[in-house]
């Protein structure tokens, strides 16, 4: 996977880098992960990767080629006061599930209790 910037822009009132950019991904065969671009930005930039937010990833059809784009803040806290939230969680690594200590076994549910219908009709 090879990653190019293709523009670069230094916003000021926003504290971040504005970054344009091309994967050509012809040895993975598949559009790279949105983490592993990333990380790779961040190496380029040569910041951390958690001031890297990849905003949008778009393959072409019939391509090996990507474009994108991806913010480079000054601080994470800048970072979460711009970036929505939906943003933030897509470049949120994947915690693994741990395994539980022994759960209790599920409960089998009850049965109904029947109920006797009672006639409304009075005898007088």
């Amino acid at each position: 996977m090879e990653v190019k910037i293709t523009r670069q822009q230094q916003n000021l009132l926003l504290k971040r880098k504005e970054v344009a950019f091309e994967v050509e991904h012809a040895q993975t065969r598949g559009t790279p992960e949105r983490l592993e671009i990333r990380n790779k930005l961040a190496e380029m930039l040569k910041t951390k990767p958690e001031l890297v937010y990849v905003k949008r990833v778009e393959t072409k059809t019939g391509t090996m080629k990507a474009t994108g784009e991806a913010n480079a803040y000054e601080t994470v806290e800048q970072a979460e006061l711009i970036e929505p939230e939906y943003i933030i969680t897509r470049n949120t690594p994947k915690e693994k599930p741990e395994e539980k200590a022994e759960a209790p076994p599920p409960k089998k549910p009850e049965k109904p209790v029947a109920k006797k219908e009672v006639s409304e009709k009075s005898e007088e």
